[in-house]
């Protein structure tokens, strides 16, 4: 701790912000760039615009609502164990459900079908 005129000034609240700075810069310097293999794909997915009733109805048919492998495991009237959703480990999921839920929106506003079937 120095003293001024009439102020005590502590040190380590001016100088310990500028080492965090520093290791912060370096961890950027050293970081690798990160690799998504998927994203063409993942934007493709988004982009892709359904202008057909028969491909709406096919991926609405396709995609499923909810997860197909999450159950309860029963015995004797009793539930032993859960699975639990795995759909959510696809690194696509999102933008599958997104791309059924555009197509169930196309089926609803462009050609005016009823979509309970399909939930």
């Amino acid at each position: 701790m120095l003293k001024t005129k009439n102020r005590p000034i502590f040190l380590p609240a001016f100088i310990n912000p500028l080492e965090e700075k520093d290791k912060t810069v370096r961890k950027k310097q050293f970081a690798l760039p990160k690799l998504d293999l998927l994203q063409p794909l993942r934007q493709s997915l988004d982009t892709f615009e359904i202008q057909n009733r028969k491909l709406a109805r096919f991926i609405a048919k396709l995609i499923p609502a909810q997860c197909p492998f999450e159950r309860d495991i029963m015995l004797f009237g009793r539930t032993i164990g859960h699975i639990p959703p795995m759909c959510k480990l696809n690194p696509l999921y999102n933008e599958l459900v997104y791309l059924r839920f555009r197509a169930l929106c196309y089926l609803v506003d462009q050609c005016g079908e009823d979509i309970q079937s399909y939930c």
